[in-house]
């Protein structure tokens, strides 16, 4: 599960059983964007969704025509069709593919030879649930990914920030029994006396002393980003990889720190992509940096597992990259699938894709990934797609898709 909890992970934490682990991002088929374009996005699960109910002004369809069939889905055409198919093959792996039984039953029966046989099986099988135009919103997408980190077994001036796991003073409790009360049924709390009480925000628990029992250690930025994301790889001196999955949060709510920067000076409105943060984040490392981090009290906790050599989401099975997303499950179901329409617009940050119109299942989910009209695109695992997760702030419409009847 993505610290969007992650967290994705954001915060965000965050490839199938049929489907390799990409080493890098599957990238749209698209045609690259100019370069020198605006930006004021981040990380995943950094910035808030557009209202509801605007419409999105470079979508390049006509929604009056939309009917069931896929093929009047806005980029159907130029979609990818295999990224389709290990969508529907995720979708298919979760509870036995649930509503698409009888349509997984009938994938394991083609031999696909070409991507027109994909998109003519997709076509046919499938369909588009929501076709009125009236209740098309527009959302936000954005993109994560899980990182490899350099990780050291002893702590130094420059790896000087523990990997935390989750503290044993950390509890769970109805809201009812929060002092002050609060709503909801899965509180993060501690207990003073007899009183439940929140738990530490960020800056408490760094000034806290480690575990005696920690056994990695990462830089401060790095791990930062590690919780935004809520997962990732920790690369070893000795040339081995643990996973560091996300193991719980503290509760407290998420702020996302590119409008804290920019709010402050640090960084204009154009250069707040996550790799330009996480920047300067390295380079002012020390008290200016955690202060800054400080900003954002959510906090994540992890679990090694050093024989995971593939992510996992919160469905418990690997995500496909580029047919993943993040969805909030208080409005959709996980193994549902999504056609995404989705558009840098005039504002997309600088070297992002223009669109992403594609086919995905819901494998995940996370913290900030709130609303009906959101997704979080899973792209892969290393720092080519952690370059392009950070560059994803797109305009957002989805459709969900189903069986045919």
């Amino acid at each position: 599960m993505r610290l969007r909890q992650v967290l994705t992970l954001a915060l965000g934490g965050g490839a199938l059983l049929l489907a390799a682990c990409a080493q890098t991002p599957v990238s749209p088929v698209v045609t690259p964007p100019p370069t020198g374009g605006q930006a004021s996005g981040q990380t995943s699960g950094q910035a808030p969704p557009p209202p509801s109910g605007t419409a999105s002004p470079v979508s390049g369809y006509n929604p009056v025509a939309l009917s069931k069939r896929l093929d009047t889905l806005p980029g159907w055409a130029d979609s990818d069709p295999f990224i389709a198919l290990e969508a529907l093959r995720g979708a298919c792996a979760y509870k036995a593919g649930r509503q698409y039984a009888a349509v997984c039953a009938a994938m394991t029966q083609q031999d696909f030879e070409s991507p027109e046989q994909i998109r003519a099986f997709l076509n046919s099988h499938l369909q588009v649930e929501t076709v009125d135009p009236a209740q098309q919103k527009t959302g936000l997408l954005t993109g994560y990914f899980v990182p490899d980190y350099d990780a050291q077994l002893t702590p130094s001036a420059e790896f000087s920030q523990p990997v935390r796991g989750k503290p044993a003073d950390l509890v769970y409790v109805d809201g009812s029994q929060m002092t002050p009360g609060q709503t909801g049924t899965h509180i993060a709390a501690r207990k003073i006396g007899g009183l439940y009480v929140p738990y530490y925000t960020r800056a408490e628990i760094e000034a806290l002393p480690p575990d005696p029992a920690t056994q990695y250690y990462m830089r401060p930025e790095d791990y930062f980003f590690m919780q935004l994301q809520g997962s990732g790889f920790l690369d070893l001196p000795d040339g081995s990889r643990v996973y560091a999955a996300y193991a719980a949060d503290n509760g407290q709510p998420f702020v996302g720190i590119a409008k804290v920067m920019t709010q402050q000076g640090l960084l204009a409105s154009n250069e707040t992509s996550g790799d330009t943060i996480h920047a300067w984040l390295a380079a002012h490392r020390g008290p200016e940096a955690q202060a800054v981090m400080n900003a954002n009290p959510r906090y994540g906790f992890f679990v090694i597992k050093p024989d995971q050599t593939e992510p996992l989401g919160a469905t418990g099975l690997p995500l496909p990259p580029g047919s993943a997303i993040a969805v909030d499950p208080a409005y959709h179901d996980y193994g549902d699938l999504f056609w995404l329409d989705a558009h840098a617009g005039v504002n997309g940050l600088d070297g992002a894709f223009p669109a992403y119109q594609r086919l995905t299942a819901a494998l995940d989910t996370g913290g900030a990934i709130k609303g009906d009209v959101r997704a979080d695109l899973y792209v892969g695992h290393g720092q080519r797609a952690g370059v392009e997760a950070g560059r994803i702030k797109h305009n957002l419409r989805m459709w969900r898709i189903v069986p045919a009847q």
